[in-house]
């Protein structure tokens, strides 16, 4: 597996700011983490570009960047030279390409503070961002059914999104509809039973697809934790140690049961 500089660097890019993607991406067979390594650098960029000022407009200018970008390989304009678009631009078809456009746009929540309207408008946040992502990665490396992905990345991205509260909070941000102890334990019910509804239709996604999965190895353990413990997730105690964590992810990757 050769990687060139811009590979290289997004791979670096993952590894300082997304380790758990970056360790998912590792465990994944050679030829896909060059698919994983420039998708996941995307989410990087895109993820932080609201966080890095504290000025409304140059964030919104931030992610109109890379919406420009994305809308360059959806529509077969000229795409940029840049470290991470170049890559992608390789990776994305023109149909995902547009879909990336939505996950960057939702990202616009991060940039004020105000709450999510609504149960629909926080599950459309996970879905865009976590259930975007994930859909991505899988049908670049393969073939997948996406209501599937979408589930499992649902999962996945409760699990993340519980173990951010305590950071979003302390930024202002109002992070849940509910944050009770029974609102908490509920998200993370809604979170397993969408997890178990993946897992029961495994063989809807490809085995050359599935690696894109494994970035979700722990979704499981947080979101069972979070369920029965609301608790852990102000004490921002969520997830297990290093090495079980890393136990874990060796067996998902082995067995391929994400």
């Amino acid at each position: 597996m050769k990687f060139d500089a811009d590979l290289t660097a997004c791979a670096d890019l993952v590894r300082r700011a997304d380790p758990d993607r970056f360790m998912a991406a590792m465990a994944a067979p050679p030829p896909a983490r060059r698919v994983l390594f420039a998708i996941y650098a995307l989410n990087v960029e895109v993820a932080r570009a609201p966080w890095v000022t504290q000025e409304a407009m140059i964030a919104e200018m931030r992610l109109q960047w890379w919406r420009d970008a994305m809308d360059e390989i959806a529509t077969g304009k000229q795409v940029r030279r840049h470290e991470v678009v170049t890559p992608v631009a390789g990776f994305l078809t023109p149909d995902l390409a547009a879909q990336a456009d939505e996950m960057i746009a939702v990202r616009r929540w991060d940039i004020y503070r105000d709450p999510f309207e609504d149960e629909a408008h926080f599950e459309r946040y996970i879905d865009q961002t976590s259930g975007t992502l994930m859909w991505l990665s899988a049908r670049s490396l393969g073939q997948a059914d996406e209501t599937v992905v979408r589930d499992f990345a649902f999962a996945t991205g409760v699990a993340n999104w519980l173990r951010a509260i305590p950071d979003l909070e302390e930024r202002k941000r109002v992070p849940l509809l509910d944050g009770t102890a029974d609102g908490v334990r509920a998200l993370a019910q809604r979170g397993l039973e969408r997890l178990q509804r993946a897992r029961g239709q495994r063989d809807a996604v490809s085995a050359q697809a599935a690696p894109a999965l494994l970035a979700g190895w722990q979704a499981g353990a947080i979101l069972t934790q979070a369920a029965r413990h609301p608790g852990r997730v102000a004490a921002a105690s969520l997830g297990t140690s290093e090495a079980r964590k890393r136990l874990s992810l060796m067996l998902r990757a082995a067995t391929g049961r994400w």
